[in-house]
């Protein structure tokens, strides 16, 4: 896997003391003035622009910073020694690093200063009518649905979901029993006699030949031949952005190639060269027998058969399953057909 640095990009942390957002490299909060705790997790900012300064640039270039481990104090990676109190930064912890950071949520439209009640821009950290830093901007929620019952978000939006599959499960329980009356129960009966029957019996024969397949993803069958294959390659990359540790993240592009291979090829295969039909109109079907050579077989026979009734709506066609079953039907024969409400014969008893 290829890996490409875009440069670098300016974090962000919010103060847990106060919820006021702060640059990156900044070590205490810009609005309470509290130092910020080693376990505070950079963020990405929401107007996020590549760095084009070289003293930030240097700086996002070191590794990650370390946090004093007598005064808590934050100190860059290059220390030896706490800014803060003097102690040797050896006994410190440095900050965690390495990890890939999510896109920033969608900020609101403004943000409200909190000191001037200025309106400014969501993507803003600092309010440009008194400078004061801005206050973690959340994006605005829809507004719940007012009813007589006490607010409660999650159980109405639980009680949504299962209205919802409940309706689903309804309607398709509905589409069931529909599909069922219209084509397999039976609504209605009628009398029929059997006014004729018809057979038509189908035997294919075989051959191998040479099949060529053309552009075949994957490799080959084992008994392909006048194989010609072709690999291609495609390029896929991802963009990250990497935490520093230090205030600053990494922009990425990780690559990666993938190849698919494209054969084509013939195979001999079983193909059907001809096909010998026989029909009648009596209840004995019979079947071709085709005279075949050494390189051929026979193939599966197939049959068609049909009862013709007249009843009193008219002639019905029925189809019986079975050579068996289709000569229990003798020519003047009365049976009582089930219909289906399309009018489909769904079962004939005698």
């Amino acid at each position: 896997m290829q890996r490409r640095s875009k440069g670098f990009v300016q974090l962000e942390w919010v103060c847990p003391n106060c919820d006021g957002r702060n640059p990156g490299p900044a070590k205490t909060c810009q609005q309470c003035g509290a130092p910020q705790p080693e376990n505070v997790q950079f963020q990405r900012a929401a107007d996020e622009k590549l760095i084009t300064d070289e003293k930030a640039k240097a700086a996002a270039s070191a590794g990650a910073d370390i946090h004093c481990g007598f005064c808590g104090t934050r100190n860059p990676a290059a220390a030896a020694t706490c800014s803060q109190c003097g102690a040797d930064l050896k006994e410190g912890k440095a900050r965690q690093a390495g990890r890939a950071l999510e896109a920033p949520p969608t900020p609101p439209k403004v943000v409200k200063c909190t000191n001037c009640g200025f309106e400014n821009p969501g993507a803003a950290s600092t309010c440009s009518q008194c400078g004061a830093p801005l206050p973690k901007a959340v994006s605005p929620q829809p507004a719940p649905v007012k009813t007589g019952a006490a607010p409660s978000a999650k159980p109405k939006s639980k009680g949504l979901n299962w209205l919802v599959f409940g309706g689903i499960g309804a309607f398709l329980v509905v589409c069931c029993v529909a599909l069922l009356f219209l084509f397999v129960l039976p609504s209605r009966t009628v009398e029929g006699t059997v006014a004729s029957v018809y057979w038509q019996t189908s035997v294919p024969v075989q051959e191998v030949q040479p099949v060529n397949y053309t552009n075949e993803r994957g490799s080959p069958p084992s008994d392909a031949y006048n194989v010609s294959c072709r690999t291609e390659s495609q390029e896929i990359c991802e963009e990250k952005t990497i935490d520093r540790g230090n205030g600053y993240a990494e922009v990425v592009q990780e690559c990666r190639t993938e190849t698919e291979q494209y054969c084509s090829y013939t195979v001999d295969e079983w193909k059907t060269i001809q096909t010998y039909d026989l029909s009648g109109d009596d209840l004995y079907p019979v079947y071709a027998e085709p005279t075949i050579f050494a390189d051929q077989r026979v193939g599966t026979a197939s049959q068609t058969l049909n009862v013709y009734f007249d009843t009193a709506d008219g002639q019905i066609t029925y189809s019986p399953g079975s050579v068996d079953e289709f000569q229990q039907f003798q020519i003047g024969s009365t049976w009582t057909l089930k219909l289906n409400a399309l009018g489909g014969v769904v079962g004939v008893e005698r």
